[in-house]
């Protein structure tokens, strides 16, 4: 691992070409958080939606909240000090740098898409504490050992790693295929490494509905998942209490912000023994 405090953008493969044409699945979700990284096709799609389930509003905000004390709970409480952010999305206020560097400062992170919208924004990723460090990667969720193999770059992956992957695998069709990518992952990390899974859920009517407006509008389709499975993507591990729960309920006394209902939303922290 390089000892370099200066941020770097690694990338595997140019950008390709951002369409405007269609909605896309970070911008939409920048306008639903109240970020400004979108274009009309995706405002449009984003108010459609919220007619049909205003709910999915919720679904974004808290789930944000829930980066923000799983984080904290990880760099206060266990003492990590690499994250590893798969299926980043836009900046917004309180990225999971932001979070764990307000705790240690030399925590390091890095973060990974393979999104030309997302690495177009890649600079405003890279900032740091001088002690730490981030680094963004142009990789490939579906490449598992190489995305470890280019992190390594700036994480040392003989200690305890968070992997965090919030609202991503939902763009994974096949459920197995969706838990195999996770393990692989996984795999490459040490004993006393955590995983960080939040995902949309089939938990409502509303929701169902929502998503297949949204899969319909052409934007990368976005799949929402039973509970259960959600909770199948820990296999292995020590969920972290409370559990398998909604992300407004995941340790809510460690953010005063979490007052929502209950959202079609779950999540879940695990160790790896």
């Amino acid at each position: 691992m390089s000892d370099s405090t200066s941020q770097t953008t690694a990338t595997a493969g140019g950008p390709g070409r951002i369409d405007t044409s269609k909605p896309h699945s970070a911008r939409f979700w920048n306008y639903f958080v109240g970020g400004k990284d979108n274009y009309e096709v995706d405002r449009e799609i984003g108010d459609h939606i919220k007619e049909i389930f205003p709910g999915l509003v919720d679904v974004a905000v808290t789930s944000r909240h829930f980066l923000g004390r799983a984080v904290r709970y990880l760099a206060d409480e266990q003492g990590i000090r690499q994250f590893l952010d798969v299926g980043t999305g836009l900046p917004t206020a309180d990225n999971t740098h932001q979070v764990a560097q307000r705790v240690a400062p030399d925590a390091r992170i890095v973060y990974v898409d393979n999104d030309p919208v997302v690495l177009a924004h890649a600079n405003a990723l890279l900032t740091s504490t001088p002690e730490g460090r981030t680094a963004y990667l142009d990789a490939d969720l579906y490449d598992p050992e190489a995305v470890l193999e280019a992190a390594a770059g700036t994480l040392d992956l003989s200690r305890p790693v968070a992997l965090m992957i919030l609202n991503t695998l939902g763009h994974v069709g096949d459920y197995e295929q969706a838990r195999d990518l996770v393990r692989r992952l996984m795999a490459g990390l040490p004993s006393g490494s955590h995983l960080v899974i939040s995902d949309s859920t089939a938990t409502s009517e509303g929701m169902i509905a929502a998503s297949e407006a949204y899969n319909a509008s052409g934007a990368v389709p976005y799949h929402v998942r039973a509970i259960e499975e959600i909770g199948g993507f820990f296999d292995g591990l020590e969920l972290v209490e409370p559990g398998i729960v909604q992300v407004t309920k995941w340790r809510a006394h460690l953010d005063d912000s979490a007052n929502f209902a209950a959202v079609d939303a779950y999540c879940g922290v695990g160790r790896k023994p």
